[in-house]
Formats: structure tokens, sequence, C-alpha cells
């Protein structure tokens, strides 16, 4: 019984720890730019199936999987970079919304 116990309990412990690394991050605020309408603000909550995350398919290939908002090759991210497929352009005109003339999807003051 003790066995029982100990091993449901391990259990628990294993799954209880398990979720908190399926936690999404939270909101993330992007740096404003010169000549933004507003700060850009992303939620993962948005943008990803809870359920069935990949991670992958924007880290590291789109945006760095250590650096908090960096894009990978852009210093900032700007809407010729997203034109040319870089940062969120990857799937924004693409698979999901297309940004232009858009603003306040993304900006917000």
């Amino acid at each position: 019984m003790r066995k029982r116990n100990f091993i449901v309990g391990a259990l628990l412990v294993a799954g209880a720890a398990w979720a908190g690394l399926q936690k999404m991050p939270g909101k993330y605020t992007f740096p404003r730019g010169g000549g933004s309408p507003g700060a850009v603000y992303f939620n993962h909550a948005t943008h990803v199936d809870e359920d069935e995350p990949n991670c992958a398919s924007c880290h590291p290939t789109h945006f760095s999987s250590l650096e908090k908002g960096k894009a990978v090759g852009l210093e900032v991210i700007t809407h010729e970079a997203m034109d040319r497929g870089q940062a969120c352009g990857a799937c924004h005109g693409k698979t999901a919304f297309a940004f232009s003339g858009k603003c306040s999807m993304c900006h917000n003051e």
C-alpha cells in the first residue's frame, strides 16, 4: 500500500511539474520603434493552440528561443522586414491576416 501511495504521489508531482512546463508565456510588449503608431503586444494564447503548442513553428527560425522578443536577423522589426517574410511576416500576410492597413490589430496606444 505504501509503495502504491508513493507511486501515485510521484505521478501527481510529475504531472504538476509537466503542466507548469506547458504553460504559455505571458503577454510580451515589443519595444516601440521610431515612427511606430503604438506599442505591439504579443500574446502566445492568440497565436498558439494551447492544447497542442508547436513552439518550433516560430522558435528558433523566426524568433530567438533565448532572447525574448528578438527576431532572427533583425535589430528592429519593421514592416519592410515583415514584407520580406521575416519575423511576424513569416505568417502574417500568408497564412494569417495581412498587416497592411490594419494598424490597430497589432499596434495599441
